[in-house]
């Protein structure tokens, strides 16, 4: 790794994700996860969601790779503590196998997931076209639309760009804040972590987990033109679906195809289809979250 003084590589962030997603025995179907390197405040949801996922998986044969998971965060999460996991044997089938895990923290539940486990088997196949859109060689990365944007943009969101991140993401169009103009509930954005993480499948899935949370939940603000630094916006994510149907690399682009068809009651509903670069549709994810407008709130007391 490298010191505080010098800036981490792509390899050095890439290297702390696989840290952060490579949980600990501690006990007989008891896991510890590390605390958020250098976090503040709350717990990212996409880790907690990811080391879950590999908790469930330390105690699945290996031939018998996830396929679907589905978490309901309970309460938030403390990035600077780790986060202990118990996991329940629930079934070991003839060809699926399934796992509830509870996230502990200070003696309480912060989030409850069950994942399921399928062996790999042939059968009938269809999927959506993958939508048409730029290429991630085509464009700006998060950082850069940060740097070339700074005078337009909130000081917060620009420490949050400028602070290293393990995934870089490439949007195909400007959301909020990069531009807050109402628009359609859909976007399309390329993301990968920086350097490769090795070929352990399960490590792979476990990092699409931890990504899959990122942009999804304002997905459902764009019609709005409202985005996470508005200061009267609320945001926390209440459950999360992730189904995986093939194999694929974390270290690979991949187009994160993300729409809302519903927002209501200060909740949003969000979808996201997850493709290779060669068009496979690898993945689906699901969420609904909190978008509280606070002043609309104010107004009815």
């Amino acid at each position: 790794m490298s010191d505080s003084k010098t800036p981490p590589t792509d390899a050095d962030l890439a290297a702390a994700l696989v840290r952060v997603l490579s949980v600990e025995p501690v006990e007989q179907d008891f896991f510890r996860g590390i605390a958020t390197p250098r976090g503040r405040g709350r717990s990212f949801g996409g880790q907690v969601i990811g080391q879950a996922l590999m908790a469930a998986t330390e105690t699945v044969e290996s031939d018998r790779p996830a396929h679907s998971l589905h978490g309901y965060f309970m309460r938030p999460g403390d990035a600077t503590k780790p986060v202990l996991y118990q996991v329940e044997r629930d079934r070991d089938g003839g060809s699926f196998t399934t796992r509830r895990v509870v996230a502990i923290q200070h003696g309480k539940p912060i989030l409850n997931l069950a994942a399921s486990f399928h062996v790999t088997e042939p059968g009938l196949s269809h999927q959506d076209e993958m939508p048409d859109v730029p290429g991630p060689d085509q464009l700006e990365n998060e950082e850069q639309l940060g740097e070339r944007l700074a005078d337009q943009l909130p000081d917060t969101f620009l420490k949050w760009l400028r602070t290293p991140r393990p995934i870089e993401m490439r949007p195909t169009v400007l959301r909020p804040p990069f531009d807050p103009s109402a628009r359609e509930a859909v976007q399309n954005l390329w993301f990968r972590v920086r350097a490769p993480i090795g070929d352990d499948a399960r490590l792979h899935r476990a990092a699409l987990a931890f990504a899959s949370d990122f942009g999804l939940l304002g997905v459902s603000m764009l019609p709005h033109g409202r985005g996470f630094t508005d200061p009267d916006m609320q945001f926390a994510s209440l459950d999360h679906a992730l189904w995986i149907h093939d194999d694929f690399r974390m270290d690979d682009w991949l187009l994160y195809s993300m729409d809302s068809p519903w927002a209501g009651g200060a909740r949003g509903f969000n979808r996201g289809r997850v493709f290779t670069r060669d068009g496979r549709l690898v993945a689906n994810v699901a969420q609904e979250g909190l978008v509280r407008d606070k002043s609309l709130r104010d107004k009815d007391k």
